[in-house]
């Protein structure tokens, strides 16, 4: 059996670029004892892919001619595993292609739900990392002044909405007059600074007045240094990602670490997602209900077509997306 796929061409040394990537078929073996062939049905475009690229993080580096990895749903057509039958829709980790024999170890069955990229945004892996990260690592309390940046994107969108539920007053950071006026109007922000203004600074003083108690970071580099100033005595900085810096040749800032830490008694705490997979289904439960109650508004961003991946990819870098990124490969099961 044929698939397409795409593979990391050249890695990047700098701005990725869709020459970086290459459009490839290959030829695909029978699954063995153990796996599962599964059709790809929606993929998720995060800017950890790019972070893969630059060497070993929590997962293996991804080297150049590899097909690129990502977390996605899709259907199983065929499988060598007792717990999985064929027409399963699951979540695993695969590449990005048309199909892929997986093992079964790491693939989660899905529930029916009436939404199927919903398992993907809200109730996937952006929705239950923004649940972790505020309310495990945060710990937010009513009242608090809670800032996201990236608040467009698909994790800082649900970081600021899952704030108001419990409570906070929140402020976004994200690029263009345009896009913050969507985080405040659409997504109930209390407000939202422009980082391309010059004097961003100036806003972000003047929209948290009171300090600010958390920081849910998504950026790093300059917008993370300039936060650290404004963050009150034992406030608590999120470290979820740091897209700014994984397009750099030279990482930049923040300059002002370990001093503003130790002066106002910081904490800043990274994580990642899976951290907290044992508290995976009181996040879904919790969700689920601000979502029903409107609480909770559900932005998706869906490029379609395989080969149009590394294009989705080097967009969300430059922040064109407003909610989950994800790319259709082929249609929801019948």
């Amino acid at each position: 059996m044929k698939t397409r796929q795409v593979i990391v061409k050249d890695l990047p040394k700098g701005t990725l670029t869709q020459d970086h990537f290459a459009l490839t078929e290959t030829d695909l073996p029978a699954p063995k004892e153990g796996e599962l062939l599964i059709r790809t049905i929606l993929m998720s475009i995060d800017a950890a892919n790019r972070a893969w690229m630059q060497g070993a993080t929590y997962r293996a580096a991804i080297l150049a001619g590899d097909p690129m990895h990502t977390y996605a749903l899709a259907e199983v057509i065929d499988s060598r595993a007792p717990k999985f039958t064929k027409g399963d829709i699951i979540a695993v980790e695969t590449v990005w292609a048309d199909y892929a024999v997986v093992p079964a170890k790491g693939a989660q069955k899905m529930p029916p739900v009436e939404t199927l990229s919903h398992l993907m945004s809200v109730f996937g892996i952006a929705g239950k990392t923004a649940f972790h990260g505020l309310l495990s690592v945060g710990r937010p309390l009513p009242g608090e002044t809670v800032v996201v940046s990236a608040a467009a994107g698909s994790v800082g969108a649900y970081v600021g909405q899952i704030a108001k539920a419990v409570g906070c007053r929140v402020v976004g950071i994200a690029g263009g007059a345009e896009k913050c006026k969507w985080v405040v109007d659409d997504l109930g922000f209390d407000a939202c600074v422009d980082y391309r203004d010059p004097a961003w600074h100036k806003a972000l003083k003047a929209a948290c007045p009171e300090g600010i108690d958390i920081y849910f970071d998504n950026v790093g580099g300059n917008i993370l240094e300039t936060v650290l100033f404004r963050m009150n005595e034992r406030g608590r900085v999120v470290c979820c990602g740091a897209v700014s810096q994984y397009d750099a040749t030279a990482p930049s800032g923040p300059r002002n670490l370990p001093g503003l830490v130790v002066v106002k008694r910081l904490r800043m705490e990274g994580f990642i997602v899976m951290d907290y997979a044992h508290e995976d289904t009181t996040a879904l439960r919790a969700l689920q209900n601000w979502v029903k109650s409107g609480a909770i508004k559900v932005p998706e961003d869906i490029v379609e077509g395989l080969e149009n991946a590394p294009a989705a990819l080097i967009g969300l870098l430059a922040g064109e997306n407003r909610g989950k990124r994800m790319v259709r490969v082929g249609p929801d099961a019948v």
